[in-house]
């Protein structure tokens, strides 16, 4: 009786440790700018910031994911001035035109030797 206890006391401190080190940082996959901290803190509560980081949408389509998240999910409703901080931010950050860049270059370093395929 002792062992199942002492299993489940320490299964029960090994949870939270575990979820927390799954996290992560909360900033990690939200750019420099504007607001960033808000957002980012607002977002991982519910979900990876991997989520907000693989969207590429316009100002009005993050409109209507706040919207059908506060509808759809039980997300507190983002209003008035924070509804237009976090509309800014995430434009910005993870709009249509910020994706475009990203995409453009998609290695942040030349490939070690050349590519043998390549034609010149």
């Amino acid at each position: 009786m002792r062992t199942l206890a002492l299993v489940f006391g320490l299964l029960a401190l090994a949870g939270p440790v575990a979820a927390a080190g799954e996290a992560g940082d909360p900033l990690e996959h939200f750019p420099e700018g504007p607001n960033r901290e808000l957002v980012a803190h607002f977002c991982s509560a519910c979900h990876s910031g991997k989520i907000v980081a693989n969207q590429a949408m316009s100002r009005e389509r993050w409109d209507s994911a706040l919207t059908w998240m506060s509808e759809r999910h039980g997300m507190p409703p983002l209003e008035g001035e924070y509804r237009e901080m976090f509309l800014d931010y995430l434009a910005a950050a993870f709009g249509e035109q910020a994706a475009a860049a990203h995409r453009s270059r998609p290695f942040a370093t030349p490939p070690a030797r050349k590519n043998p395929f390549a034609t010149d």
